[in-house]
């Protein structure tokens, strides 16, 4: 499959309009893997005037129809999906394996959808008076700016591309710096299934530049970001001075609490495993481990051979299991972790250093911290980095004080044997979702957000519809 790495605007693959690019590198050996457009003004408008144009036609589209083309491209991405893993690997780093699963979970937001795109229903009320009929539509918003990240360069631009084309709206997509090719691929399979020209778009270049052109553009309706806090907060001030509507994902730092009757041994393999898919990468990735005092010393215990016995290496290799940090960035940052932590008092349990294997690439060994304590940054700021910090609570009301003294409200973890507990800790954590005795709760079918710092809006689900579309009502009196 030839890899994209051009931008499509209104149903063409074009480079920048003064011919700037942007090098992509492969974070395995630090080489130069590709280049795309650097975008310019002239091309952002041609975008928007695109997109303005195209969801004028698309939402007269009837609902089946716009079902029967999210379901083509559906098919489409699994056909390709080990091309596009590839393409995801080189450029992002994961395992090429945990890439194909990606890249499968990008095909079902598409299958999701064309489902949920013949399911946008309206209502009835009956009023005070029968002379007047209460009507309530549900239309689609218009013209969608979206902003998606690296760490899943194919599911999270899908989560966006999917319900807006659903529900009659268009998009401008502008994938992550680091892993644009991705979205460029899933953009091709959506312009070869019968997607009309314009109704998505995806462009290349500074994002700072790209988002503050988009965004003041009044053809814009609505905008949508998967990022970091401060991203969100600029892109929150952008929306307000145009009064848009927005949905943000903004990150998070999930707490796993991990009770006494907990199949211990057990939580901590899944617990290990679920922290290190993605090399720690992930929003809700589990992130911060309390366990009970009595278990503390068991779970931390089987984390550790679990963590010892991953392989490390370029994530082209089937054989595997963690690749490298997608950036020098996320590195540096994991080293400034570490250290920080250590200085504080933290336990090496194992790991700790970037791997000495690899004279390239950003590698860095599993780690494992006990002893971690409040003070330490690691506890509190969002780490996206291969190290697992595990404290001890004394009991529910001690575990959920940790666990909710943090800025972040995305996703918690519950490893327990008894209902009550179950149901006590899930009411009682501040977050947008749970798992219980997993981690593994991201799905097409289900709405995915956070509280507090880590956003607002749901994606997934019957509730990620609702944000590309807007209520008329009428009232009409006969």
């Amino acid at each position: 499959m030839p890899v994209p790495n051009l931008m499509l605007i209104d149903g063409e693959w074009v480079p920048s309009s003064d011919g700037r690019t942007m090098d992509i590198i492969n974070p395995a050996n630090e080489e130069r893997a590709d280049a795309v457009p650097a975008a310019t003004a002239a091309d952002l408008d041609r975008a928007l005037a695109a997109a303005d144009r195209a969801w004028r036609s698309w939402r007269e589209v009837d609902a089946w129809s716009r079902s029967a083309v999210l379901r083509r491209v559906a098919a489409l991405v699994r056909e390709r999906a080990d091309d596009i893993a590839l393409v995801l690997t080189e450029e992002q780093g994961k395992p090429v394996a945990e890439a194909r699963a990606e890249v499968n979970a990008a095909a079902d937001q598409f299958d999701w959808y064309a489902d949920e795109a013949r399911r946008i229903y309206g209502r009835t009320v009956d009023g005070h008076s029968r002379a007047h009929r209460i009507l309530v539509w549900r239309e689609p918003i218009g013209p969608v700016a979206a902003f998606s990240p690296w760490n899943f360069p194919a599911l999270l631009p899908a989560r966006k591309v999917a319900p807006a084309v659903a529900a009659g709206c268009s998009i401008i997509v502008k994938p992550a710096s680091e892993a644009p090719r991705t979205m460029l691929c899933l953009a091709q399979a959506c312009q070869d299934a019968g997607i009309p020209a314009g109704v998505v778009n995806v462009v290349t270049g500074s994002s700072a530049f790209i988002s503050r052109h988009l965004i003041a553009s009044d053809i814009i309706r609505k905008v949508t970001l998967t990022g970091s806090v401060p991203v969100g907060q600029e892109l929150l001030r952008l929306c307000a001075e145009g009064v848009k509507p927005c949905t943000m994902e903004l990150g998070g730092h999930s707490p796993v609490l991990v009770f006494e009757d907990a199949d211990v041994e057990r939580a901590a393999e899944i617990a290990a495993r679920g922290k290190f898919r993605n090399n720690g990468q992930v929003c809700i990735a589990a992130s911060r481990f309390y366990v009970h005092e009595a278990a503390a010393d068991r779970f931390t215990g089987r984390f550790v051979e679990v963590a010892k016995s991953l392989r490390l290496g370029d994530g082209r290799d089937p054989a595997t299991e963690i690749g490298p940090l997608a950036n020098r960035r996320r590195l540096e940052a994991t080293e400034a972790f570490v250290q920080d932590a250590l200085d504080k008092g933290a336990r090496l349990e194992c790991g700790g250093r970037r791997d000495p294997a690899f004279s390239r690439g950003f590698y860095f060994q599993p780690t494992v911290l006990g002893a971690a304590d409040p003070s330490m940054k690691i506890m509190h700021e969002e780490p996206f980095c291969p190290v697992a910090p595990i404290a001890p609570f004394s009991s529910l009301d001690d575990a959920l004080a940790q666990a909710n003294a943090t800025e972040f409200g995305l996703a918690g973890y519950i490893f327990t044997r008894d209902l009550r507990t179950a149901f006590l800790a899930a009411e009682g954590l501040e977050a947008g979702m749970i798992g219980v005795n997993n981690l593994v709760i991201a799905a097409a079918e289900a709405p995915f957000g956070g509280v507090k710092k880590s956003g607002f809006g749901r994606e997934g689900g019957a509730e990620g519809l609702d944000h590309y579309t807007v209520p008329k009502y009428v009232n009409m009196l006969l």
